[in-house]
């Protein structure tokens, strides 16, 4: 559905005018270098801000192949899009996800191919996905204490994402990022422990403010803000703010003594929406210019219907449906957005 124009496309060209050639601009006039790419719903976890206990997840023959994967990549490459992320669920429990994060290593014009995992698979995969040419990676991380991590995930081993961890340095991974989802009541008391650890480990950390997605009520209860998060933190580290970015949302800050960044994912309290620089491509081939908003763009029928060149063009397109942002703070109670995290790709 599309509730506004695109930016105009100069004729035959499928390019923006006014613009240089082979960029995505929306119609805000911010430009879109950044996407991230969904190559499946399912887990090996099942996060209890993530997705309901019992998930139906997608039919085989609804979710993008690999090669449909490549395809959409080597056209968003191709209108300038230079940081890809691989998101899912957990995308290193797709099969033969390898095949495809090999191939995204080496388009030309790619200059970033990063990936979200919960690190229970990187003891096996950590190597070969440094040696595919993945620059970096983020690891979901929401508390230390085994017990905990059962609860929240409902049936992980934390063991295995500290051996994923392990694995990474090794491999030759740095700068690899946790990300920790920041819950009253469930992680709260251990915002400290989460930062010392990432010290020691030579880790960096995000801490994100948690996300009225998905058929869950109860937020507003849990819901702690990044400017509450820095307060605990400021008391017993010494914080200094930084213009450094990862391309990404978080806003970070310097730790003295430490190479570490702590970072914050503020989408209530202090959104990025005026910069925005992102997309997402769900599993199932769905567009969604906007993480809090519903509007989409099918791109499944036009992977299995048509060729790149109108593949191209409904993405072009898209831009006319990206919003300029959201309002998180008006959902907290009851949320506007119902399709659950792991079916959008983080």
């Amino acid at each position: 559905m599309i509730s506004a124009p695109p930016v105009a496309a100069a004729p035959g060209t499928g390019t923006t005018t006014g613009h240089p050639g082979n960029t995505l601009i929306d119609k805000y006039g911010r430009r879109v270098s950044y996407l991230r790419l969904s190559i499946t719903d399912r887990c090996d976890f099942r996060c209890t801000y993530c997705m309901a206990e019992e998930m139906t997840f997608l039919p085989r023959d609804e979710v993008m192949s690999l090669e449909e994967c490549l395809r959409i990549a080597k056209v968003f490459v191709g209108l300038g899009v230079n940081k890809l992320r691989i998101t899912g669920g957990e995308p290193l429990v797709r099969k033969d996800a390898m095949w495809l994060i090999e191939r995204l290593g080496a388009l030309p014009g790619l200059d970033n191919l990063v990936l979200t995992t919960n690190g229970s698979q990187l003891e096996r995969f950590a190597g070969p996905l440094y040696a595919a040419g993945v620059k970096r990676l983020n690891i979901s991380l929401d508390t230390l204490r085994p017990e905990r991590f059962r609860a929240i995930t409902r049936i992980g081993d934390i063991n295995k994402v500290f051996n994923g961890i392990a694995a990474a340095r090794k491999a030759g991974f740095r700068r690899t990022k946790l990300n920790t989802v920041m819950m009253r009541g469930t992680n709260d008391d251990e915002f400290v422990e989460l930062v010392r650890y990432s010290l020691a480990n030579e880790l960096d950390i995000s801490f994100i403010e948690e996300m009225p997605l998905g058929d869950i009520l109860g937020r507003n209860q849990t819901y702690i803000s990044s400017e509450e998060a820095r307060a605990i933190l400021a008391k017993h580290f010494e914080l200094t703010p930084c213009d450094e970015s990862s391309g990404g949302p978080a806003r970070y800050w310097r730790i003295a003594g430490h190479e570490s960044r702590l970072g914050f994912i503020s989408p209530h309290s202090h959104n990025f929406c005026d910069s925005c620089n992102r997309v997402r491509v769900t599993a199932q081939g769905e567009l969604h210019p906007c993480l809090g908003q519903n509007d989409v763009m099918h791109l499944l029928p036009i992977l299995r219907g048509q060729d790149d060149a109108d593949l191209r063009q409904a993405i072009i397109d898209s831009m006319g449906i990206k919003p300029f942002g959201h309002d998180f703070s008006q959902q907290l109670e009851t949320p506007q957005v119902v399709r659950f995290m792991s079916m959008t790709g983080g």
